[in-house]
């Protein structure tokens, strides 16, 4: 790719363009972002050398084209399928892939660490950050700025500004980028007056004034050069000699630069460009067609529309997302209660600060956020929101796995941080029923900080609801399985599945984890003398630890305890469906784990 000719290179990106469209739309993806970026990475790839130098994508999954162009084209067909490539750079993939990037916001911490090391083992390498507006309207992106700025290590970022994230962008870093606009003769000039006074100190001190004056008039309130970075742009993302030789430019200062790029998402593909927010991720589609907008009935939506409800019954009310008002189902309550609705951006830290901040002067905030997202919010919620005893509501979004995107987005470990909250509340819904029920108690009756964790994707066969700490499900004498929010359904049909091999399994589903006295838990595992515990989170400070402990501490009376979890939470990517049974968490797995505790493996169906 590096030897062609200028001419070559529009063909070569109509010819990833179409790639990417006929690819993504069999295995899913994330289509709109990728199309945006395909002559900014070209163009990287013919000034850096992905082997050597270090290209830290942000966020990952605008890396498909860098996949495509290092050797991996051939396998995009298991594109975020289960052991196929993955959606994001992952290094044990390839060593063009610089580090794991699944969140946002990190890259310029991540690549000034690289460069500083680079420096200490007086080694040569660039490094290069490639990071999209919306992740930088998160705060640890402003961080990096800061230190990288003052650092003065040879570091290039590149801001890719298509005005979107997931949704459409908000925010002062907006109007910053929109306000941000360069002359080229300013940056040709910048160029020159660089290399022609370096090695005339005095002259270069005299005339500081003057390039000052300068920079004053054709780039007035430019706040990365006040912050120390060199800033150069913005250019067009799509003309690839143009960026080709921004990088080059950038990559020649030697110091710290910020490049400023700008895209269109969703470029080449007509519907994708009009509608970048639908074919950001997408499922598998037909092309000529596009992308059906008519889809199940799922946990997001439901819980927007139970929203809808309450908030037009209480006007305290209020919600907020970060950036994610489609993905959480939060957009009809945008449309009826927009003066009620605030969407934060990429900052989900300020997202739990600022709902402390309503909820101490009287209103009832509602943050709905994926679990793995809210990692990021944790510290928050200790000192904002519990300290306080304030309530605020979150709606844990994809909590469980969620299949296609991999270990950085299952939300497996929310279980463990948020039980550790003190004071806070925890409803696990195992049904539509169940969600709307849990979330007016969360909403209207609970005091506190209070979580709501509910699965991506839709209901199964469990239609109940049951509010109580703790719900005998099916009751039985041989063994006790113990379980809570959607995997209820595998339970329940392995439970079906044991009595025809002669094995009574006692079924208890848990309303809500923390708190949560574990009393029927503890009596049945007395009764039946062996208890599987049934999880779809890590096994650290998940339920199960605590309730063995408990049995641990009050003497309970047990034959055999055994915990069913993802151990370690480093869960793979695939479709939920195949990470059950990997994880032997599906109906068939809770069976042979029944039959190995009740010494029935023989049994026949």
């Amino acid at each position: 790719m590096k030897k062609l000719a200028p001419e070559e290179l529009k063909p070569l990106c109509d010819e990833l363009r179409a790639f990417l469209v006929e690819s993504v739309s069999k295995t899913g993806g994330h289509l709109a972002s990728n199309l945006g970026t395909v002559e900014l990475t070209v163009a990287l790839h013919r000034v850096y050398d992905s082997r050597k130098d270090r290209i830290i994508f942000d966020v990952g999954h605008q890396s498909y084209t860098h996949k495509i162009l290092t050797g991996r084209k051939e396998r995009f067909d298991t594109l975020r399928q289960y052991q196929g490539l993955s959606g994001f750079p992952k290094p044990y993939e390839a060593c063009d892939d610089a580090f794991i990037a699944g969140h946002a916001s990190n890259s310029i911490s991540v690549a000034l660490g690289m460069a500083r090391a680079r420096t200490l083992h007086g080694e040569n390498y660039d490094v290069v950050a490639v990071i999209g507006d919306g992740a930088m309207t998160g705060g640890l992106a402003y961080e990096g700025l800061t230190n990288a700025a003052s650092s003065g290590e040879p570091l290039v970022v590149v801001l890719n500004d298509n005005n979107m994230s997931i949704d459409e962008n908000v925010g002062g870093t907006v109007s910053l980028l929109e306000r941000m606009r360069v002359r080229p003769d300013y940056i040709r000039f910048k160029k020159w007056y660089r290399s022609a006074f370096s090695k005339l100190p005095g002259l270069y001190r005299f005339n500081h004034r003057v390039k000052e004056w300068l920079k004053s008039w054709l780039l007035p309130d430019n706040t990365f050069n006040e912050m120390g970075w060199e800033y150069l742009g913005p250019i067009d993302g799509h003309d690839i000699e143009q960026l080709e030789t921004a990088l080059q430019w950038a990559r020649d200062f030697r110091s710290p630069v910020l490049l400023h790029v700008i895209t269109k998402k969703g470029k080449g593909y007509p519907p994708a460009e009009e509608h970048p927010e639908i074919y950001h991720g997408v499922g598998p589609f037909d092309p000529e067609q596009g992308v059906s907008q008519a889809e199940k009935p799922c946990f997001s939506e439901c819980f927007g529309n139970a929203l809808c409800d309450i908030a037009g019954q209480n006007e305290r009310v209020v919600a907020i997302t970060a950036a994610m008002a489609c993905g959480t189902g939060l957009n009809e309550f945008a449309k009826r209660f927009p003066e009620r609705f605030f969407d934060v951006g990429i900052t989900e830290g300020n997202a739990v600060s600022m709902a402390a901040g309503m909820a101490k002067q009287g209103l009832i905030p509602v943050f709905a956020v994926y679990s793995s997202f809210l990692q990021r919010g944790y510290d928050m919620l200790l000192h904002d929101v519990s300290l306080e005893k304030l309530h605020v509501v979150l709606a844990v979004d994809r909590a469980g796995l969620v299949g296609a995107d991999g270990e950085t987005h299952h939300g497996v470990f929310d279980v463990s941080y948020l039980s550790s909250v003190p004071g806070m509340t925890v409803y696990c819904p195992a049904s539509f029923h169940e969600l709307e029920d849990m979330l007016r108690e969360a909403v209207l009756r609970t005091p506190g900080a209070v979580a709501v964790r509910y699965p991506r994707g839709q209901e199964g066969l469990y239609r109940e609801s049951h509010l109580e700490e703790e719900t005998i499900l099916r009751a039985g004498t041989d063994l006790t399985i113990v379980t809570y929010g959607t995997l209820v359904n595998e339970a329940l049909e392995a439970a079906e599945e044991l009595s025809k091999r002669g094995v009574d399994a006692e079924l208890i589903k848990l309303g809500h984890i923390r708190p949560n006295s574990l009393e029927l838990c503890l009596a049945s595992a007395a009764k039946t003398g062996k208890l599987l515990i049934v999880e779809e989170v890590c096994e650290q400070g998940s339920v199960g630890q605590g309730l063995s402990s408990a049995i641990a501490c009050r003497g309970v009376g047990t034959d055999a305890v055994r915990l069913l979890n993802l151990g370690d939470g480093i869960a793979v990517q695939g479709s939920v469906r195949e990470l059950y049974h990997r994880y032997h968490l599906d109906a068939e797995g809770i069976v042979s784990a029944c039959l190995e505790l009740t010494g029935r493996e023989e049994a026949a169906p």
